[in-house]
């Protein structure tokens, strides 16, 4: 079970809605800490509705130099996107030039992304009205919609380098 993290909640000024977040990791093996996944999505509350917080979604990214669902995007050789994320402390910190988040993150994702040094951050342009933020989310649920080929081929996909404060 995962908890999505609200990234903004300014659904009454931005065509984008209550962005929100959500970490999850694929299943640890012998061989591997697994793979650590970061969606951020919206609500579809924005001011003007769901198909105009899709179009926004889909503007916002394409400013970054992202395209949505074609291709993934890998930061460590892709140049000219702006896009960080840091992981400490059970935290991660994503940010993007349209927001900025810090979600709390269970230990075995940390480990995962420790391990890999990767991240594999998909920002879905349709909204996902049942992952609210606060209300925990079962497996079944989180898998239906990051599973969802249609939903996926409306994403952004990005693998994200893990960034750590230096000590």
């Amino acid at each position: 079970m995962t908890t999505p993290h609200v990234l903004s909640e300014t659904r009454s000024v931005s065509p984008l809605g209550t962005l929100t977040v959500i970490p999850w990791s694929s299943e640890v093996t012998e061989d591997s800490a697994g793979t650590p996944f970061l969606m951020a999505y919206s609500l579809g509350d924005g001011r003007d509705g769901p198909e105009a917080g899709q179009q926004a979604m889909r503007a916002a990214l394409e400013s970054m130099n992202l395209s949505v669902g074609d291709r993934l995007f890998d930061l460590e050789k892709d140049a000219g996107i702006s896009a960080t994320l840091l992981v400490e402390a059970g935290t991660a910190v994503l940010t993007l030039p349209f927001l900025k988040v810090q979600c709390p993150v269970p230990p075995e994702w940390q480990a995962a992304a420790r391990e890999t040094g990767k991240v594999y951050f998909l920002c879905s342009v349709r909204p996902w009205a049942e992952g609210v933020p606060g209300q925990p989310v079962d497996e079944d649920r989180l898998r239906a919609f990051v599973s969802d080929e249609e939903m996926l081929a409306e994403c952004a996909h990005v693998l994200l380098p893990v960034r750590r404060v230096q000590g």
